[in-house]
Protein backbone atom coordinates (compact mmCIF):
# COMPACT_ATOMS: atom_id res chain seq x y z
CA UNK A 1 0.00 0.00 0.00
CA UNK A 2 1.57 3.26 -1.20
CA UNK A 3 0.38 5.47 1.67
CA UNK A 4 0.83 2.90 4.47
CA UNK A 5 4.22 4.28 5.68
CA UNK A 6 2.64 7.74 6.05
CA UNK A 7 -0.34 6.27 7.90
CA UNK A 8 2.11 4.53 10.25
CA UNK A 9 3.83 7.83 10.96
CA UNK A 10 0.58 9.61 11.83
CA UNK A 11 -0.81 6.75 13.91
CA UNK A 12 2.52 6.36 15.68
CA UNK A 13 2.50 9.96 16.85
CA UNK A 14 -0.99 9.56 18.34
CA UNK A 15 0.02 6.40 20.20
CA UNK A 16 3.19 8.06 21.50
CA UNK A 17 1.47 11.10 22.96
CA UNK A 18 -1.33 9.13 24.66
CA UNK A 19 1.07 6.40 25.76
CA UNK A 20 3.34 8.97 27.40
CA UNK A 21 0.39 10.50 29.24
CA UNK A 22 -0.71 7.13 30.66
CA UNK A 23 2.87 6.13 31.47
CA UNK A 24 3.72 9.25 33.48
CA UNK A 25 0.47 9.09 35.49
CA UNK A 26 0.77 5.37 36.18
CA UNK A 27 4.46 5.48 37.11
CA UNK A 28 4.03 8.48 39.38
CA UNK A 29 1.05 6.96 41.16
CA UNK A 30 2.94 3.71 41.79
CA UNK A 31 5.93 5.70 43.06
CA UNK A 32 3.77 7.52 45.61
CA UNK A 33 2.04 4.36 46.82
CA UNK A 34 5.28 2.43 47.39
CA UNK A 35 7.24 5.42 48.70
CA UNK A 36 9.65 5.21 45.76
CA UNK A 37 11.05 8.44 44.34
CA UNK A 38 10.03 9.67 40.92
CA UNK A 39 13.72 9.71 40.02
CA UNK A 40 14.05 5.94 40.45
CA UNK A 41 10.84 5.34 38.49
CA UNK A 42 12.20 7.57 35.73
CA UNK A 43 15.59 5.86 35.76
CA UNK A 44 14.12 2.34 35.56
CA UNK A 45 10.47 1.69 34.58
CA UNK A 46 9.91 4.79 32.45
CA UNK A 47 13.38 4.68 30.86
CA UNK A 48 13.04 0.96 30.07
CA UNK A 49 9.61 1.44 28.56
CA UNK A 50 10.56 4.41 26.41
CA UNK A 51 13.78 2.69 25.27
CA UNK A 52 11.95 -0.39 24.02
CA UNK A 53 11.95 0.93 20.40
CA UNK A 54 15.75 1.33 20.51
CA UNK A 55 16.11 -2.22 21.81
CA UNK A 56 13.78 -3.65 19.15
CA UNK A 57 15.44 -1.78 16.28
CA UNK A 58 18.94 -2.69 17.46
CA UNK A 59 18.17 -6.38 17.83
CA UNK A 60 16.73 -6.48 14.31
CA UNK A 61 19.66 -4.47 12.90
CA UNK A 62 22.20 -6.69 14.71
CA UNK A 63 20.63 -9.91 13.46
CA UNK A 64 20.58 -8.56 9.89
CA UNK A 65 24.16 -7.31 10.08
CA UNK A 66 23.24 -3.61 9.87
CA UNK A 67 25.83 -2.43 12.40
CA UNK A 68 25.72 1.19 11.20
CA UNK A 69 22.02 1.41 12.03
CA UNK A 70 22.46 -0.33 15.39
CA UNK A 71 25.32 1.91 16.59
CA UNK A 72 23.97 5.07 14.94
CA UNK A 73 20.57 4.49 16.53
CA UNK A 74 22.01 4.47 20.07
CA UNK A 75 24.43 7.36 19.60
CA UNK A 76 21.91 9.49 17.74
CA UNK A 77 19.21 8.74 20.32
CA UNK A 78 21.42 9.78 23.23
CA UNK A 79 22.39 13.05 21.56
CA UNK A 80 18.72 13.71 20.74
CA UNK A 81 17.71 12.88 24.32
CA UNK A 82 20.03 15.39 25.99
CA UNK A 83 20.11 18.27 23.55
CA UNK A 84 16.60 18.29 22.12
CA UNK A 85 14.40 16.49 24.65
CA UNK A 86 15.85 18.17 27.75
CA UNK A 87 16.06 21.40 25.76
CA UNK A 88 12.35 21.30 24.92
CA UNK A 89 11.40 20.12 28.41
CA UNK A 90 13.33 22.94 30.09
CA UNK A 91 11.63 25.50 27.86
CA UNK A 92 8.26 24.09 28.96
CA UNK A 93 9.33 24.22 32.63
CA UNK A 94 12.84 24.79 34.10
CA UNK A 95 14.27 21.45 35.20
CA UNK A 96 15.51 21.61 38.79
CA UNK A 97 16.48 18.23 40.24
CA UNK A 98 18.05 16.69 43.32
CA UNK A 99 21.77 16.81 44.08
CA UNK A 100 22.07 13.04 43.57
CA UNK A 101 21.12 13.35 39.91
CA UNK A 102 23.90 15.88 39.30
CA UNK A 103 26.64 14.04 41.13
CA UNK A 104 25.76 10.40 40.39
CA UNK A 105 23.30 9.64 37.57
CA UNK A 106 24.58 12.18 35.02
CA UNK A 107 28.28 11.27 35.56
CA UNK A 108 27.31 7.59 35.24
CA UNK A 109 25.82 8.28 31.81
CA UNK A 110 29.04 10.11 30.91
CA UNK A 111 31.07 7.10 32.11
CA UNK A 112 28.96 4.82 29.89
CA UNK A 113 29.79 6.96 26.84
CA UNK A 114 33.51 6.95 27.68
CA UNK A 115 33.40 3.18 28.19
CA UNK A 116 31.84 2.68 24.76
CA UNK A 117 34.52 4.88 23.18
CA UNK A 118 37.26 2.74 24.75
CA UNK A 119 35.73 -0.66 23.95
CA UNK A 120 34.88 0.24 20.36
CA UNK A 121 38.29 1.61 19.38
CA UNK A 122 40.46 -1.51 19.09
CA UNK A 123 42.03 -0.08 15.93
CA UNK A 124 43.20 3.09 17.68
CA UNK A 125 44.14 1.63 21.09
CA UNK A 126 45.58 -1.78 20.17
CA UNK A 127 46.58 -0.89 16.59
CA UNK A 128 44.43 -3.78 15.40
CA UNK A 129 43.25 -4.31 11.82
CA UNK A 130 39.72 -3.14 12.63
CA UNK A 131 37.47 -2.00 15.46
CA UNK A 132 34.58 -4.13 16.63
CA UNK A 133 32.25 -4.44 19.60
CA UNK A 134 32.75 -8.10 20.47
CA UNK A 135 30.60 -10.36 22.62
CA UNK A 136 33.06 -9.83 25.49
CA UNK A 137 32.61 -6.07 25.07
CA UNK A 138 28.87 -6.66 25.21
CA UNK A 139 29.25 -8.56 28.50
CA UNK A 140 31.35 -5.71 29.93
CA UNK A 141 28.61 -3.21 29.02
CA UNK A 142 25.98 -5.48 30.58
CA UNK A 143 28.07 -5.77 33.79
CA UNK A 144 28.10 -1.99 34.18
CA UNK A 145 24.35 -1.99 33.57
CA UNK A 146 23.87 -4.41 36.48
CA UNK A 147 25.85 -2.00 38.68
CA UNK A 148 23.54 0.81 37.60
CA UNK A 149 20.47 -1.28 38.46
CA UNK A 150 21.88 -2.05 41.90
CA UNK A 151 22.47 1.64 42.50
CA UNK A 152 18.93 2.54 41.35
CA UNK A 153 17.43 0.10 43.82
CA UNK A 154 19.66 1.41 46.63
CA UNK A 155 18.30 4.97 46.27
CA UNK A 156 14.65 3.90 46.09
CA UNK A 157 13.24 6.46 48.52
CA UNK A 158 11.47 9.77 48.30
CA UNK A 159 13.50 12.85 47.52
CA UNK A 160 12.86 15.72 49.92
CA UNK A 161 11.69 19.00 48.47
CA UNK A 162 10.12 17.47 45.35
CA UNK A 163 6.57 16.97 46.67
CA UNK A 164 5.33 20.14 44.99
CA UNK A 165 6.11 18.59 41.59
CA UNK A 166 3.99 15.48 42.19
CA UNK A 167 0.51 15.17 40.68
CA UNK A 168 -2.18 15.60 43.34
CA UNK A 169 -3.97 12.32 42.62
CA UNK A 170 -2.87 8.82 43.65
CA UNK A 171 -4.82 6.05 41.94
CA UNK A 172 -5.34 2.44 43.01
CA UNK A 173 -2.50 0.02 42.33
CA UNK A 174 -4.37 -1.95 39.67
CA UNK A 175 -5.53 1.19 37.89
CA UNK A 176 -1.99 2.58 37.98
CA UNK A 177 -0.53 -0.71 36.73
CA UNK A 178 -3.10 -0.83 33.91
CA UNK A 179 -2.24 2.71 32.86
CA UNK A 180 1.45 1.88 33.01
CA UNK A 181 0.96 -1.18 30.80
CA UNK A 182 -1.22 0.70 28.30
CA UNK A 183 1.38 3.48 28.21
CA UNK A 184 4.23 1.06 27.54
CA UNK A 185 2.28 -0.71 24.80
CA UNK A 186 1.31 2.60 23.18
CA UNK A 187 4.88 3.89 23.28
CA UNK A 188 6.32 0.65 21.91
CA UNK A 189 3.83 0.26 19.08
CA UNK A 190 3.89 3.97 18.27
CA UNK A 191 7.69 4.05 18.16
CA UNK A 192 7.79 0.93 16.00
CA UNK A 193 5.30 2.35 13.51
CA UNK A 194 7.14 5.65 13.24
CA UNK A 195 10.52 4.01 12.70
CA UNK A 196 9.19 1.51 10.18
CA UNK A 197 7.46 4.21 8.15
CA UNK A 198 10.31 6.71 8.41
CA UNK A 199 13.04 4.23 7.47
CA UNK A 200 11.10 3.08 4.42
CA UNK A 201 10.59 6.66 3.27
CA UNK A 202 14.21 7.65 4.01
CA UNK A 203 15.67 4.69 2.10
CA UNK A 204 13.48 5.64 -0.83
CA UNK A 205 15.29 9.00 -0.79
CA UNK A 206 18.68 7.29 -1.08
CA UNK A 207 20.13 8.00 2.39
CA UNK A 208 23.00 5.87 3.78
CA UNK A 209 22.43 3.41 6.63
CA UNK A 210 24.68 5.42 8.94
CA UNK A 211 22.78 8.65 8.29
CA UNK A 212 19.44 6.86 8.66
CA UNK A 213 20.57 5.41 11.99
CA UNK A 214 21.81 8.74 13.36
CA UNK A 215 18.80 10.76 12.23
CA UNK A 216 15.54 9.10 11.18
CA UNK A 217 15.87 5.94 13.29
CA UNK A 218 17.43 7.72 16.29
CA UNK A 219 14.82 10.46 16.33
CA UNK A 220 12.00 8.01 15.70
CA UNK A 221 12.99 5.66 18.52
CA UNK A 222 13.53 8.63 20.87
CA UNK A 223 10.05 10.08 20.34
CA UNK A 224 8.72 8.12 23.35
CA UNK A 225 11.34 9.83 25.53
CA UNK A 226 10.36 13.19 24.04
CA UNK A 227 6.67 12.61 24.66
CA UNK A 228 7.24 11.32 28.19
CA UNK A 229 9.70 14.01 29.34
CA UNK A 230 7.74 16.85 27.73
CA UNK A 231 4.53 15.62 29.36
CA UNK A 232 6.30 15.26 32.71
CA UNK A 233 7.72 18.80 32.41
CA UNK A 234 4.27 20.14 31.54
CA UNK A 235 2.96 18.50 34.71
CA UNK A 236 6.00 19.93 36.58
CA UNK A 237 7.22 16.46 37.48
CA UNK A 238 10.84 17.29 36.78
CA UNK A 239 12.35 14.17 38.34
CA UNK A 240 10.66 11.95 35.76
CA UNK A 241 11.49 14.41 32.95
CA UNK A 242 15.23 14.28 33.72
CA UNK A 243 15.41 10.75 35.14
CA UNK A 244 13.74 9.38 32.01
CA UNK A 245 16.40 10.88 29.74
CA UNK A 246 19.41 10.02 31.91
CA UNK A 247 18.14 6.49 32.57
CA UNK A 248 17.31 5.98 28.91
CA UNK A 249 20.81 7.07 27.84
CA UNK A 250 22.40 4.64 30.29
CA UNK A 251 20.00 1.92 29.17
CA UNK A 252 20.82 2.57 25.50
CA UNK A 253 24.60 2.54 25.89
CA UNK A 254 24.95 -0.33 28.35
CA UNK A 255 21.94 -2.61 27.84
CA UNK A 256 20.82 -2.05 24.22
CA UNK A 257 24.34 -2.02 22.74
CA UNK A 258 25.44 -4.75 25.16
CA UNK A 259 22.64 -7.10 24.07
CA UNK A 260 23.19 -6.20 20.40
CA UNK A 261 26.92 -7.02 20.60
CA UNK A 262 26.22 -10.30 22.39
CA UNK A 263 23.70 -11.32 19.71
CA UNK A 264 26.19 -10.48 16.96
CA UNK A 265 29.51 -8.52 17.16
CA UNK A 266 29.17 -5.01 15.73
CA UNK A 267 31.87 -3.53 13.45
CA UNK A 268 32.70 0.03 14.53
CA UNK A 269 33.86 2.59 11.95
CA UNK A 270 36.31 5.29 13.12
CA UNK A 271 33.99 7.97 11.70
CA UNK A 272 31.50 7.10 14.46
CA UNK A 273 33.98 8.52 17.00
CA UNK A 274 32.63 11.96 16.10
CA UNK A 275 29.21 10.87 17.29
CA UNK A 276 30.65 9.26 20.45
CA UNK A 277 32.40 12.57 21.10
CA UNK A 278 29.11 14.40 20.63
CA UNK A 279 27.44 12.16 23.23
CA UNK A 280 30.29 12.92 25.65
CA UNK A 281 30.06 16.67 24.94
CA UNK A 282 26.30 16.69 25.48
CA UNK A 283 26.71 14.81 28.79
CA UNK A 284 29.37 17.28 29.96
CA UNK A 285 27.16 20.23 29.04
CA UNK A 286 24.26 18.66 30.93
CA UNK A 287 26.42 18.18 34.02
CA UNK A 288 27.76 21.75 34.05
CA UNK A 289 24.34 23.28 33.35
CA UNK A 290 23.07 21.50 36.47
CA UNK A 291 26.24 22.15 38.47
CA UNK A 292 26.44 25.91 37.93
CA UNK A 293 24.20 28.08 40.09
CA UNK A 294 22.45 27.33 43.35
CA UNK A 295 19.26 25.85 41.90
CA UNK A 296 20.85 22.90 40.03
CA UNK A 297 18.57 23.41 37.07
CA UNK A 298 18.42 23.70 33.31
CA UNK A 299 16.85 27.11 32.71
CA UNK A 300 14.93 28.12 29.61
CA UNK A 301 17.90 29.93 28.01
CA UNK A 302 20.04 26.84 28.46
CA UNK A 303 17.30 24.73 26.86
CA UNK A 304 17.34 27.03 23.83
CA UNK A 305 21.13 26.68 23.68
CA UNK A 306 20.81 22.87 23.76
CA UNK A 307 18.27 22.89 20.92
CA UNK A 308 20.44 25.23 18.82
CA UNK A 309 23.45 22.96 19.27
CA UNK A 310 21.39 19.96 18.17
CA UNK A 311 20.18 21.83 15.06
CA UNK A 312 23.81 22.60 14.13
CA UNK A 313 24.81 18.95 14.67
CA UNK A 314 21.88 17.69 12.59
CA UNK A 315 22.71 20.11 9.76
CA UNK A 316 26.32 18.88 9.83
CA UNK A 317 25.18 15.25 9.55
CA UNK A 318 22.94 16.00 6.58
CA UNK A 319 25.67 17.98 4.79
CA UNK A 320 28.28 15.30 5.54
CA UNK A 321 25.91 12.52 4.51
Amino acid sequence: MLFWPYIQLGGGFVLLIKGADFLVDGATSIARRFNVSDLVIGLTVVAFGTSTPELFVNLMASLKGNADIAIGNVLGSNIFNILLILGISSVIYPLSVSKGTVWKEIPFSLLAALLLGILANDQLIDKGPSSILTRIDGLVLMSFFVIFLYYSVSIAKRIEGMDEHLPSKAYSFWRSATWLLIGLLGLTLGGHWIVQGAVYIALKWGMSESLVGLTIVAIGTSLPELATSAMAAYKRNVEIAVGNVVGSNIFNLLFVLGISAIVKPLPFHPRSNLDVGMVILASVLLFFSMFTGKKRSIDRWEGILFMTLYAVYLAFLVIQG
